[in-house]
C-alpha cells in the first residue's frame, strides 16, 4: 500500500529524519512512537506531500508519490491533524468539506451522491446530534470526531492521524480509538497513527513503530517493541513493563524520582 524508500527529509537544510525505509500494507493498524522531537510528524507530513523528500521516495500502490495528483492522493489518503480547526460553520458543513477532491470539473456544490457519503460518515461518528451546531461551540472530543468525519467523506484507503487523543479525557480517547479500529476491521482502512500514549498504542494497534532522532530504531509488535531495554534507550528515563491483566498486552509503568530512590536506581 505505502513504501518508503531511504527517505530524507526535513525543513530548509536541517534533515529532520534520516534514510527511513518502511512499508505499510493494506489493512495494518500502525502507530509511530518515539519522544518529542523524533520526527514521527515530520514523517507524516512526508507522506502527505506537505514537505517535499530531501532524498530518497515514497510509494502509494507502486507510483511515486511526487508523480501523483494531489487530488488524486486526496482520495486515497485522508489527514487528522493536531490544529483543530477554528471555522464559522456547522459541523456537517465542516465534514462536506471532505468530498471536495471528489468534485467534477466545474462542480461547485455537493450532489445527492456527497450528501449521502457525509451523511453516513456522520452516522459512523456518532455526531448526528451535532451536525447543525457551529464548530466553535463543540467540545474537543467532538471537533476530533468532526474531523474524523471529514476525512472519512473522502472515502480514503488510508487514514492518518497526528494524536488524534492529545488533550482529551480517557471516555473521549477510548471513544475515538474504537471508533477508529472499528473502521480498520470493518473496512479494511489502513491506519497510520502518531500517538505518545505507549498504552493506548499497545492496545489497539498492530505493529508499532519506535523512532529516535530521525530514524526508526525498531518496529514489530507491541509486544516486540515495548520492553523496557529499549524504551529507556529510547526515552532516557526508567520504566517498568509488565502485562495488562485483561488483554495480556504489555504495560508501561512510569517510574518516578522518589520511587528511584527507594529502588536504588
Amino acid at each position: 500500500m505505502l513504501k518508503m524508500s531511504d527517505l530524507s527529509c526535513g525543513y530548509g537544510t536541517k534533515i529532520i529524519i534520516n534514510r527511513i525505509n518502511l512499508h505499510i500494507k493494506k489493512g495494518e493498524f500502525v502507530c509511530i512512537i518515539g519522544p518529542n522531537g523524533s520526527g514521527k510528524t515530520t514523517l507524516l507530513k512526508a507522506i502527505t506531500r506537505i514537505i517535499k523528500p530531501a532524498k530518497g521516495n515514497i510509494f502509494l500502490e507502486g507510483r511515486d508519490l511526487n508523480n501523483i495528483d494531489k487530488r488524486e492522493i486526496a482520495k486515497k489518503m485522508a489527514v487528522v491533524s493536531q490544529n483543530l480547526p477554528i471555522v464559522s460553520m456547522t459541523v456537517k458543513e465542516f465534514v462536506l468539506l471532505g468530498r471536495t477532491p471528489h468534485y467534477k470539473t466545474l462542480q461547485l456544490l455537493e450532489n445527492e451522491s456527497d450528501i449521502e457519503v457525509v451523511e453516513h460518515a456522520i452516522s459512523m461518528t456518532g455526531i448526528e446530534r451535532l451536525q447543525n451546531s457551529l464548530m466553535s461551540e463543540i467540545s474537543g472530543g467532538e471537533v476530533q470526531l468532526s474531523l474524523i468525519a471529514r476525512a472519512l467523506a473522502q472515502e480514503p484507503w488510508i487514514l492518518l492521524l497526528d494524536e488524534p487523543t492529545a488533550h482529551l479525557d480517557i471516555t473521549h480517547q477510548v471513544n475515538i480509538l474504537d471508533l477508529i479500529k472499528r473502521l480498520n476491521k470493518d473496512y479494511q482502512l489502513t491506519v497510520i497513527i502518531i500517538l505518545h500514549d505507549l498504552n493506548l498504542a499497545s492496545e489497539y494497534c498492530d505493529r508499532l513503530i519506535l523512532m529516535n532522532n530521525g530514524q526508526i530504531t525498531k518496529t514489530g509488535t507491541p509486544e516486540e517493541v515495548l520492553n523496557s531495554i529499549d524504551l529507556e534507550e529510547v526515552y532516557k528515563t526508567l520504566v517498568v513493563v509488565e502485562k495488562n491483566p485483561l488483554s495480556n498486552k504489555p504495560f508501561v509503568l512510569i517510574v518516578p524520582e522518589e520511587v528511584k530512590k527507594h529502588c536504588g536506581r
